[in-house]
């Protein structure tokens, strides 16, 4: 969540920042007015409060004195009952303002581009150069149906579009890539961590999917419990409410699991083959660190998951994302686009975000600083997203006849 008290002593300046996350100007009015209003409320309660023990300290003294409280006591009950409705109008003003602040995305850095959407995006980098193929490379719905890899129609039996069954080595790249991610994660110092796959509302709300992206997520009927979009969840929230040291940061964690999307923004968008799921299988990179430390391992998760797939032989780029395209609780995000020579263009294969303490204040998650307790900078980052990976991997390392190379790195886990 966002730092009311900033937003509202540097309210135009935090404006600024927010406008440049497309947050409508209206919200951002309302948003001002319901300060006013709070602050009306509290003022008014601290008025009557004063009041209140200004009368009770003087019925101790007449008390003392023997002289007629009558007049007094009706008095203290009238002023009574004018806390109790300041206090309710006050509740009722912080709730308004609470409701409307956890649907408001983080500030972006001073650094993140201007711009509306991915067109805005600004390169960094491009590693490895694209495979110049002396044939017209398929697609890899199309290799999938040469090799019998993907069959796409039972994943519309068994669920409805946009699943998928892997099939046969592809089944087996699939299970390979996992382990390689995971293998590579550890030895650049994560911690593998094995976590449910469902979690409860606060846990969600926590790393800001809720209430905002409720539409996006699958909800287990009769529970407060949904599958989860990303391990984000999860491996963010272990330390849910919690107060850890400073030496225990920087904490550095990754985990596999699958993740349940509804991608109700996507209509229309890659209906075709295996960009776009309901469900995909995602290693992801979380860490939690001090905010003095959290700008270098921004830097160590963004050239891991580059090292990843270098290794892997897949030529991508580096993208700063501009405001109109950054997620809801990133303050700055780096993504890396693979080289898809089927599709002639670069595609996002992971997205490395710092959200600075935008969820480590939802979520409550604080080290101790000396005597004070202060909020985390959490990050996270795909390192990487899986099937995405294969179906580099197909376009990137097909042959003319269809049939597909296996990535060096990779030959030790099939």
């Amino acid at each position: 969540m966002i730092d009311l008290k900033y937003l509202q002593k540097n309210f135009d300046e935090a404006s600024a920042k927010l406008s440049k996350k497309g947050v409508d100007t209206e919200i951002l009015e309302n948003l001002k007015s319901l300060f006013a209003n709070l602050k009306e409320a509290n003022s008014s309660l601290e008025i009557a409060k004063a009041e209140q023990n200004k009368m009770s300290k003087l019925f101790g003294e007449y008390i003392r004195e023997k002289k007629d409280i009558s007049e007094l006591k009706l008095k203290v009950d009238a002023n009574k009952e004018v806390i109790a409705k300041l206090q309710a109008t006050a509740n009722e003003a912080n709730s308004a303002l609470q409701s409307i602040a956890l649907a408001m995305p983080n500030f972006p850095d001073d650094s993140v581009p201007e711009g509306t959407d991915e067109d805005d995006n600004v390169e960094i980098k491009k590693i490895l150069e694209p495979r110049i193929f002396d044939f017209e490379p398929k697609e890899h719905w199309a290799l999938a149906e040469v090799n019998g890899w993907i069959d796409f129609e039972r994943g519309v039996k068994l669920a409805k579009s946009r699943f998928a069954v892997l099939r046969g080595d592809a089944a087996r790249l699939e299970r390979a890539l996992i382990s390689f991610f995971l293998d590579i994660n550890r030895e650049k110092g994560f911690e593998e961590v094995y976590v449910p796959f469902i979690n409860n509302s606060a846990m969600l709300q926590g790393t800001g999917q809720l209430p905002k992206f409720e539409d996006d997520l699958f909800k287990i009927e009769g529970e407060d419990l949904y599958l989860i979009p990303t391990s984000e969840v999860p491996l963010t929230n272990l330390y849910h409410d919690e107060i850890l040291t400073a030496k225990e940061l920087p904490i550095l964690l990754t985990s596999y699991t699958p993740c349940f999307r509804k991608e109700a923004g996507s209509a229309g968008r890659d209906t075709r083959g295996m960009i776009r799921q309901h469900q995909f299988d995602k290693v992801e990179m979380v860490a939690i660190t001090n905010p003095n430390e959290s700008e270098a391992v921004f830097k160590i998760m963004v050239d891991n998951a580059s090292d990843i797939l270098t290794r892997l032989g897949l030529p991508h780029r580096a993208v700063e994302l501009c405001g109109g395209d950054l997620g809801f609780s990133a303050a700055t995000t780096i993504d890396l686009e693979v080289w898809l020579p089927g599709q002639n263009k670069y595609r996002e294969i992971s997205s490395i975000s710092n959200t600075r303490d935008f969820q480590a204040r939802r979520a409550k998650i604080r080290f101790k600083d000396g005597k004070k307790n202060v909020l985390v900078h959490t990050l996270n980052g795909s390192a990487l997203a899986v099937g995405r990976t294969l179906v580099a991997i197909m376009e990137n390392y097909q042959n003319e006849d269809g049939s597909i190379e296996i990535p060096e790195v990779l030959k030790k886990y099939m």
